[in-house]
């Protein structure tokens, strides 16, 4: 991710998140046997957020003795539990709007608007495992900037993300809320991307690397706090916004089956390394031990 000087002041709007219920999607394979043996009802899911909301309270305010102002949203996609901070403003994404750029260009692949070539499609596996610039960049270009942001609102039903105002896709804007109901909608299909190109995104998520393009160490929030759980993510980074904040945005779902999605974003005033151990300390309070 780029680290541009950036002095714009956020603005926040409370934003609800809307709770989904379904499972998570993948590509499909081929037909079905003819007849399946009788499978037992399921047992109601079970409820592992006992506790969570006086976690998310503490990782809150330990962030902000180390001067650091995060804002997080998990869901159970199974209960349709949210546990938020309550601090639902918009801040920029950074890196984490890859995931629109080939969400917008992957549907318009889908739809027959576009082809992808071999090698373009290496770019957006890197766009996505790698948070290559160079591919946000052309992809971003390529499909009409701004008008990505509003083809993906308006298919998502997102209600605090807003297109860059300087034209920079790395200061499109948006909340925990909205980046949960994505990833969520995203699972269930309802945000208009079929299985198989969603499968592509989470795929490259899963397989997200150590590191960036750029170098930089790409595992701080979810991937280290969450060390014990499979985990697929986009995280986003700079530097600096509303003054020498360093902005740091881990995003993903969580478990083998998809069940929790969690965003959480962190600006705290300090060197990168420090930002990334707040972000990364306030997963592990939230989820001791390393897992749900």
């Amino acid at each position: 991710m780029r680290r541009r000087l950036l002095n714009r002041a956020m603005t926040g709007a409370a934003v609800v998140c809307s709770a989904l219920l379904l499972n998570g999607c993948g590509a499909q394979a081929g037909g079905a046997p003819a007849s399946l043996p009788a499978v037992p009802p399921e047992a109601p899911p079970t409820a592992p957020f006992e506790g969570i909301d006086v976690r998310v309270r503490q990782a809150t305010a330990d962030a902000s003795r180390s001067g650091a102002d995060i804002e997080t949203v998990v869901l159970d996609r199974s209960t349709g539990q949210t546990v938020s901070n309550g601090d639902n403003e918009p801040f920029p994404i950074a890196s984490v709007v890859k995931l629109f750029i080939a969400d917008d260009l992957l549907l318009q692949e889908s739809e027959g608007k576009t082809k992808l070539s071999a090698a373009e499609r290496q770019s957006l596996d890197s766009m996505l495992r790698s948070s290559d610039d160079g591919a946000a960049q052309t992809f971003w270009d390529r499909s009409g900037q701004n008008a990505i942001i509003a083809r993906i609102v308006d298919r998502y039903g997102l209600t605090g993300t807003t297109a860059p105002y300087n034209g920079h896709w790395d200061v499109t804007q948006s909340t925990a809320s909205d980046l949960v109901r994505y990833y969520a909608k995203l699972l269930d299909g309802s945000g208009g991307l079929p299985p198989e190109q969603a499968g592509i995104i989470l795929g490259d998520l899963a397989r997200s690397t150590p590191t960036g393009t750029d170098g930089y160490p790409q595992r701080f929030g979810i991937p280290d706090g969450l060390y014990a759980e499979p985990v697929a993510v986009k995280q986003g980074w700079f530097c600096c916004w509303n003054g020498a904040n360093q902005l740091h945005v881990s995003t993903g779902v969580i478990g083998p089956d998809r069940r929790y999605v969690m965003a959480i974003s962190s600006l705290e005033p300090d060197d990168d390394a420090a930002a990334r151990q707040t972000i990364t300390q306030a997963v592990k309070t939230i989820f001791p031990g390393g897992k749900v």
